[in-house]
């Protein structure tokens, strides 16, 4: 089996996920510019071998308002490779309670590869069968339908904070990161800055914590961003970045009944946590280990949240 090695720095799967979601909140907002949107839409559009998941009888009714997931994967796009998922984000949204909750699944995940019969790196599933294999074997993990995904090229972030112009956030830790400086109190920043902010870890008392906490006011700050007037004037900058970094199988009629009947679902993210698992390494390789009662109680959530 050949070892998928990784030639790029990562980031963090909160500011991937939060691509996603930013790609949906385009679609919500950016409808006043019909035009825009739908030549963007015909360019991100790509099928997928297949119409509808295994663990559905019908495929997903907008008109209906039924909650339906969204697999958003950040790729690593290299010339005669078709690259990793080093970045694996499962979206559930349901309309009727006007959230979307979010969970960001290890890369190392030891689990099923499926359609590949084996236990492996849950990442290495796009590496091995491109986007259907990612789509089955998180479903195996979660055990929930994926109804749809959203590829993200790993790059794609600073374009898209650039194309809102840039954001403002209140930094609650003075430090410096990439050879940027952040000093406390409200920061602006642009692309290269964002993903500077963003990453850094070490330096933070709170680790982890603290990290995410910064992830999540980038996200949410960009949303807004997109939000205002001044993105609108903007569009072409914005949809342009999206169209050069973003594809997906859901198609511009379905994207219409989004933004019609899932609005105020993207007004709350929730985010989900795994963290209860533990390092092992078998024959020289390190996995991540999920804690299988922390995984039932994480599937259990995303069933009530899609109504199963």
């Amino acid at each position: 089996m050949r070892k998928v090695r990784a030639k790029k720095k990562r980031i963090w799967p909160w500011v991937v996920g939060g691509i996603g979601v930013i790609f949906l909140c385009v679609v919500v907002y950016g409808f006043i510019i019909f035009k825009g949107l739908t030549d963007t839409a015909k360019g991100i559009y790509e099928p997928i071998g297949r119409e509808v998941s295994d663990m559905r009888i019908e495929p997903i009714a907008f008109e209906k308002k039924e909650p339906f997931s969204v697999l958003v994967l950040g790729v690593d796009e290299r010339d005669g490779d078709k690259g990793r998922s080093d970045t694996m984000i499962a979206l559930a949204v349901n309309p009727d309670t006007k959230s979307t909750k979010m969970v960001s699944i290890p890369r190392d995940s030891y689990t099923e590869i499926v359609g590949k019969g084996t236990q492996d790196k849950i990442n290495h599933a796009y590496a091995f069968g491109g986007i259907e294999m990612a789509m089955n074997s998180v479903e195996k993990l979660l055990d929930i339908p994926i109804d749809y995904v959203v590829q993200v090229n790993m790059d794609s972030f600073k374009d898209i904070v650039d194309a809102v112009g840039g954001i403002k956030v209140n930094n609650t830790l003075d430090f410096t990161a990439a050879g940027k400086s952040f000093p406390k109190g409200e920061v602006s920043l642009n692309g290269e800055e964002a993903l500077a902010f963003v990453r850094m870890r070490h330096e933070d008392p709170r680790g982890d914590f603290g990290r995410q906490d910064r992830q999540k006011q980038v996200i949410q700050a960009v949303m807004r961003e997109g939000a205002s007037l001044n993105s609108l004037v903007n569009y072409k900058s914005i949809f342009g970045a999206i169209g050069d970094n973003v594809r997906t199988n859901m198609t511009f009629d379905e994207m219409t009944e989004v933004q019609s009947k899932y609005r105020d679902a993207f007004g709350k993210v929730d985010q989900l946590y795994i963290k209860e698992g533990q390092g092992k390494t078998m024959n020289g390789v390190w996995y991540y280990m999920m804690n299988d009662a922390e995984l039932n109680t994480i599937q259990g959530e995303l069933k009530t949240q899609l109504g199963l």
